[in-house]
Parts: structure tokens; C-alpha cells; sequence
């Protein structure tokens, strides 16, 4: 073989994994592959793709194989976030298989532990200079967000990358015009759009329907103006010196404040700050703050803010939204309440 410097130095660029493709234009030939195979210097991986060693294959290494074998071809989804140096807990520890995207007009049967992806915006959302190839960190999450186990976790995804500045919502929103057959596309256009205009109606609209209406939850005052020098909360002052509030039980000292941003607040810490308040419900007027997460999670929420109602004198007890609804659950409850004043409607609505 005339180059093997550059053989060298292509395998440590892709993780001691090559192609038959590449070890050719190098120089070398099929006898040189075949004889190398035989002194345990390659080993093969895929059809015309081998590693320089008989071992197990690190993760980057299934990375490259998978690439190499489908080329041209690029890490999409999980895989490719994880290419990325993305962190979240919707990862998982394991990857099970390599995400691999790859031109709508190829046929390719997928090798084994590859999952296909096609697209015909690959040639534009590929970026095949990175080693090893992938898409685009708003195109991975966007692929992510669609295949994850719940809206919640969906929106998570964004938010992860928002929080840790690999994205902006406007590029999100850029990258989701060339996904119109995205699954949950709609829900996180909504989201989107909403929040970069700045504006959280879609938010204001689902608490209102998903959380306060299907669970029975008494009806808030809603954008209440109240002098700015009410020391009430934090929300941000508008022209004139006033605040609206986002959603207030006036009988109750209870305001609502939804805070569509994407961030920190989609930990589960959010969920514990939620818990504490309930637990400091007890005469004083309280300001909870939930976030998309929270509201996309209604059952949860509702029994939260259900909770809080009656600790602050509410006599009455959310209802369950459906055959499904979790409130129950989350209200901890067993046996319904004795029939009279406190009587749950849960026992009724679920029976």
C-alpha cells in the first residue's frame, strides 16, 4: 500500500474505523484488506466497513460504522444529540441503535442495529464536515422531541437546548418549516411560535381547559389589573404602572402565574419547588409559577393547585377529566371522602 501514513491518520480521525471505499482510493487493494483481516489488524464490521480491532465497538465507533456503511449518510436524531454533546435525562443511558439519516430518493436496506431515517432536505440539514456526520442540533432535537414519550418529555427536549445555548427558538422554528409531516409538528409550532411572539395565550388556553375545566377546579379571575406597587408577586410591571395577573382564585390568595419560558423550569425541580408550596399553603397570599411542562402534565397540576385551593378554604374537590385521569393519584387518596360538605366529586365521576 503506498500511503499508510494516511491510512494512520484517517483512522484516528474516524475512531480506527475505515471502508473499503476509502481504504482504496488510499492504495490499497481487496488482497491488503483481506490479509490484514486475517492478522487481526481489521476486523469487519458491516459490508465493506472494518475496525482496527477485534473487540467490542465503542459507541463512536458504531457511530462511524453506521455512517460509513450507508454513506452519504449523517446521525440524526438521539444519536446525533448525543454527537452533539447534548445532556438530558430523556437520553437514557443506553442507545440501542444508531439513528441514521439518509436521502428520501436512496434504497437501502438498513445493516443490523441501524434505524433509517429519510429526508428529502438531507443534502441542507446534513452536516457532513462533522466527524462523524450528523444533522443539525435543531433537526436532531426536532427528531428527538417527535419520537419521545409524551408531550412533556417532547417539549423537554427544546427546552434542554435552549437552556444550554446550543439553539434559539427562532432557529427551531426555521428548522421545523422543512418537518411538515413531523409527528406532535402542531404542539410544538404552537409552543414555539407562542412563545417567541411573547406571548403565552396558547399556555393561558390549555391551563384553562386541560387543568382548571376538565377537573372541576373553581374559575379564576383572568389578566386582573392590579396596582404595580402590590406587592403581590414578581410579575413584570406593563404601561401605566400595572400588572396583570395570569390567573387569580381571589378567595383563595392564590394566583397563577404561567411561565411559558423555555429553561431551567423544565427540570424536576420545578416539581419540587410545586411541592413545597403546597406544603407553606397556609393563610398567606401564594404565587405559583407552573411552566409548559406542568401543563402538560393537567392531572398532575390540577391536583397540585386542587390541593392548595382547599388548604386555603376551598370546600370542594376536583373531578377526574376522564377514565384515564391520574388525580387520584396525585391527591393520594384511597377511599373517597363520607358524602356531605367535602364530598368528592372523584367517586362520582369515576364510578
Amino acid at each position: 500500500m503506498e500511503s499508510t501514513a494516511a491510512l494512520a491518520s484517517l483512522l484516528r480521525l474516524q475512531d480506527g474505523v475505515i471502508s473499503r471505499r476509502q481504504i482504496l482510493e488510499l492504495g490499497g487493494t481487496d488482497n491488503d484488506i483481506e490479509r490484514w483481516c486475517r492478522r487481526a489488524r481489521l476486523a469487519r464490521v458491516h459490508e465493506g466497513v472494518y475496525v482496527e480491532h477485534t473487540g467490542p465497538l465503542t459507541r463512536e465507533q458504531r457511530w462511524w460504522s453506521a455512517v460509513l456503511c450507508h454513506e452519504p449518510a449523517a446521525l440524526t436524531g438521539l444519536s446525533a444529540l448525543r454527537a452533539h454533546r447534548i445532556r438530558g435525562p430523556w437520553l437514557g443511558r443506553e442507545e440501542k441503535v444508531v439513528q441514521l439519516l439518509v436521502s428520501r430518493t436512496r434504497r437501502l436496506h438498513p445493516a443490523p442495529g441501524v434505524e433509517l431515517h429519510r429526508s428529502q432536505h438531507f443534502d441542507q440539514i446534513a452536516q457532513l464536515h462533522l466527524s462523524p456526520p450528523r444533522v443539525a442540533v435543531e433537526h436532531a432535537a426536532l427528531g428527538a422531541a417527535s419520537s419521545a414519550r409524551d408531550d412533556a418529555a417532547a417539549v423537554a427536549v427544546l427546552a434542554d437546548l435552549c437552556q444550554q445555548r446550543r439553539t434559539t427558538v427562532g432557529r427551531l422554528l426555521e428548522a421545523i418549516e422543512l418537518r411538515p409531516r413531523l409527528p406532535r409538528r402542531r404542539l410544538l409550532v404552537e409552543i414555539l411560535v407562542d412563545i417567541d411572539a411573547g406571548a403565552f395565550s396558547v399556555l393561558e388556553r390549555r391551563y384553562l381547559s386541560d387543568v382548571e375545566r376538565k377537573h372541576g377546579l373553581p374559575r379564576g379571575h383572568r389578566q386582573r389589573r392590579v396596582d404595580r406597587d402590590r406587592p403581590i408577586s414578581r410579575a413584570p410591571a406593563g404601561p401605566g404602572g400595572v400588572i396583570f395577573r395570569d390567573v387569580e382564585y381571589l378567595a383563595h390568595l392564590l394566583l397563577v402565574e404561567l411561565d411559558g419560558r423555555l429553561g431551567h423550569e423544565w427540570s424536576e425541580d420545578r416539581w419540587l419547588d410545586l411541592d413545597r408550596d403546597i406544603g407553606a399553603a397556609i393563610s398567606n397570599r401564594l404565587t405559583i409559577r407552573p411552566g409548559w411542562r406542568q401543563v402538560l402534565e393537567p392531572c398532575r397540576l390540577a391536583a397540585a393547585v386542587a390541593l392548595i385551593l382547599r388548604a386555603r378554604g376551598w370546600a370542594g374537590w376536583p373531578v377526574a377529566c376522564g377514565p384515564d385521569c391520574t388525580i387520584r393519584t396525585w391527591l393520594n387518596i384511597g377511599d373517597s371522602p363520607a358524602r356531605g360538605a367535602g364530598e368528592s366529586p372523584l367517586s362520582r365521576r369515576t364510578a
